[in-house]
């Protein structure tokens, strides 16, 4: 099974740096830019219908027995009765968990698939109308971005860590409006954290020490709604503004 899997990623390789004709090139770019685009009017349209949600992100590698998967459960039921729907990235694990308490708790319950060779698969807590799937991660992390009014970050790997400084990052740099950022889960993130700001901030300079006030850091599932509750009356606005 190893054997046949480097195999497959062998013949993966040589396929991508196979030399193309500038014909070649140009049609498989040229039909490329038409998926690219029919994503994202299915995206918008979409979306659009479905109104205010909080992203919740994390690993598709939790398991249902985990306790951040159970917490994820927990604030995705906790948001949805607070009256916030709920998004995630569609998969098993952190999602799966997010899917499941928006679900129970009679909440809009939006899933965000990505067609992955490995790991994911949609899981059955998304609201049938809700479920939409994607081929390109940029234009996945757009609808994230564009229809979110909240980020719950749950323990996760690359994927979660990359949604996450998308999201600091497009705040800081303001190209979309401030919102919530909640890490959970003080003993995953606070190496992380320490680093951003002795390494990062403090010793090399490359962000601003105003920028850790974007990211709040908490362990239950009050804390999380507490601190988009705050955020939101602080605007005058409810959550199914």
């Amino acid at each position: 099974m190893i054997k046949d899997e480097f195999l497959n990623e062998d013949e993966r390789i040589q396929e991508k740096l196979k030399q193309k004709t500038w014909n070649e090139i140009r049609t498989n770019d040229s039909w490329a830019i038409f998926k690219v685009m029919a994503e994202f009017v299915n995206g918008y349209e979409t979306m659009a219908r479905i109104g205010p949600c909080v992203s919740i992100f994390g690993s598709a590698r939790t398991k249902p027995d985990n306790k951040y998967y159970k917490l994820a459960e927990e604030i995705a039921f906790k948001i949805s009765k607070a009256g916030y729907g709920v998004i995630t990235g569609g998969g098993p694990g952190i999602m799966e968990a997010g899917n499941k308490g928006a679900h129970s708790g009679g909440g809009t319950s939006v899933g965000l698939n990505i067609e992955l060779p490995f790991e994911q698969h949609h899981n059955p807590y998304i609201d049938k109308d809700k479920n939409l799937n994607f081929d390109y991660f940029f234009v996945r992390k757009v609808m994230f971005v564009k229809y979110s009014q909240g980020f719950v970050v749950m323990p996760g790997g690359f994927g979660t860590l990359d949604e996450l400084f998308e999201a600091v990052t497009l705040i800081q740099t303001k190209k979309i409006g401030k919102f919530p950022i909640i890490l959970v889960g003080s003993q995953f993130w606070t190496g992380l954290l320490d680093w951003v700001k002795t390494v990062m901030i403090d010793q090399e300079k490359n962000a601003s020490p105003e920028d850790m006030n974007l990211i709040k850091v908490v362990d239950t599932a009050e804390e999380v709604v507490e601190v988009l509750d705050n955020f939101y009356k602080k605007y005058n606005l409810s959550p199914n503004f």
